[in-house]
């Protein structure tokens, strides 16, 4: 019963005035961003934190949360009018979305994919809400040497996941690392890495860092593609027929269990989720044969999963306090930007906080649901303004956003430079996901490390000594070096002399 009534006093937070547009603004500007092919959702909760940074927190975090699952439907868009996926999670759903754009049934498809995002969302909100208690009170009776061990397999997973390289992605990881330790060391009260810059003294802006590595080193990679006449489908079209809304049922149940499971593993993106959804429909569904013709379920599965995994995903991150995704790395910069620590002091020093923001996911599914199945013209019309153009306001965007975080300068020179990093970075193929979780969580990962050592007085055993600890430790360590512990494959012996 406390659960539900934090719930319900958490609605009666949400539903206040400023909160449900605050709620309504997220959705429509995610919409947006999901729309415009290449932005995707971590460049595009990047680009937006600046706004909030003098809002209210419970406003600010509703409304990057807003964005955030706002940019999955968005990109749904594109990926089922025009076969072009506006964010990496759509991508599955062009094969099926646009052949139904084809056969004339865009309509239904996007109001299938509308539906089956609202589905798996709420569902995995409702996990958010069941979990929220239990795991936060787990998470109390977790010391330093447990906390720190925690991060080290969510780093582990996320580097172990991002790339096809290893050492890139180790690389990306040392970056973030070393970027957030520059300021003042937090025991010895000594300046590092500032190279005598007092501007350098509180560290590297997080905001100006993130915006320049995603936002601006996505607009420098950005290649004109060919345009394309884009033909929105009429209100009349958008309703699905009786047997489309029965084939879709059980794609969207499944969609919903494979997308909340993988919401909870740390280095799980939505992309993967979409994947795995479409693979199960491939061998579960009783219309397999006519996917990727056109069969409403390769729309209806991968969507929900989509937007269950990007609504489970914050299970970890409220209650643990791990960013389970790039995406969510940022949004948690964002929590900190606020005074909010993620994790289970969330639920004790911010309960009120926490829990509008949980009943506005409930809100905010819904909004996308009434704001974009109506207004598909709308949104597609985005796209026949000239890319030069919309450049041009992206990055002029970036730059005051940069500006405003302290109205300084520097910080603008902080976003170009690592917005040219950023394009270095994607020449090179190194991930950039494993950068931005270490910048976020290394600051947190060297106070639980100084704490932990101070208990044990200096002994790094008692990582070791302590039995959670020890096996979180060693599954990190496993992960790290298993493609070291992989064995070549004999070479199988033929009687060929020249095999």
């Amino acid at each position: 019963m406390d659960t539900l009534n934090e719930l319900l006093n958490g609605f009666a937070a949400a539903l206040t005035w400023q909160n449900l547009i605050f709620a309504f603004l997220g959705c429509l500007l995610g919409t947006v961003i999901g729309v415009l092919p290449g932005i995707g959702p971590v460049a595009g909760v990047a680009l937006l934190i600046p706004l909030t940074l003098n809002m209210d927190p419970t406003g600010s975090i509703i409304m990057l949360c807003a964005i955030f699952y706002g940019t999955a439907y968005g990109g749904t868009i594109t990926s089922v009018l025009l076969n072009t996926p506006g964010e990496a999670a759509s991508a599955i759903t062009t094969i099926d979305g646009h052949a139904m754009t084809k056969m004339g049934k865009a309509g239904a498809a996007l109001t299938i994919a509308a539906i089956g995002s609202f589905v798996g969302g709420t569902i995995a909100t409702l996990g958010l809400v069941a979990a929220a208690k239990p795991l936060g009170e787990l998470g109390l009776l977790v010391g330093p040497p447990e906390f720190f061990a925690l991060m080290v397999v969510g780093i582990s997973l996320l580097v172990a996941l991002a790339g096809k390289s290893m050492v890139k992605a180790l690389i990306s990881g040392a970056l973030g690392l070393l970027i957030s330790m520059v300021g003042i060391d937090p025991v010895a009260g000594a300046p590092r890495f500032t190279f005598g810059m007092d501007r350098l003294l509180d560290g590297v802006s997080f905001v100006a860092v993130i915006v320049g590595v995603f936002g601006l080193s996505e607009i420098l990679s950005y290649r004109k593609g060919e345009s394309t006449v884009v033909h929105a489908p009429g209100f009349r079209s958008l309703l699905p027929t009786r047997n489309e809304w029965r084939r879709s049922a059980p794609s969207m149940a499944r969609g919903t269990g494979i997308g909340f499971g993988l919401g909870l593993i740390p280095g799980m993106t939505g992309s993967v989720a979409s994947l795995l959804s479409y693979g199960a429909e491939k061998k579960f569904s009783k219309h397999r044969n006519e996917l990727g013709k056109g069969a409403v379920e390769g729309v209806a599965g991968p969507e929900t999963a989509n937007n269950a995994h990007a609504n489970a995903a914050l299970i970890p991150l409220f209650t643990l306090g791990i960013p389970a995704s790039p995406t969510i790395a940022v949004l948690m910069g964002a929590f900190l930007q606020q005074g909010l620590t993620p994790g289970p002091t969330l639920f004790t020093e911010h309960s009120e906080i926490a829990w509008a923001i949980i009943a506005s996911l409930f809100i905010g599914n819904l909004l996308l649901v009434l704001l974009n199945v109506p207004l598909v013209g709308l949104w597609t019309s985005i796209l026949r303004v000239p890319a030069p153009i919309l450049t041009a306001l992206i990055l002029l965007f970036m730059v005051i956003g940069a500006y405003t975080i302290n109205f300084s300068v520097f910080d603008v020179f902080v976003m170009i430079g690592f917005g040219l990093l950023g394009l270095a970075l994607r020449h090179l193929e190194i991930p950039l996901a494993p950068m931005v979780l270490t910048l976020v969580l290394g600051p947190l990962m060297e106070r639980s490390l100084r704490e932990s050592l101070e208990i044990s007085q200096g002994d790094f055993s008692i990582f070791l000594n302590r039995p959670i600890s020890a096996v979180l430790i060693a599954l990190g360590l496993l992960i790290i070096c298993s493609p070291l512990l992989k064995l070549r494959k004999p070479k199988a012996l033929t009687d060929d002399p020249e095999t």
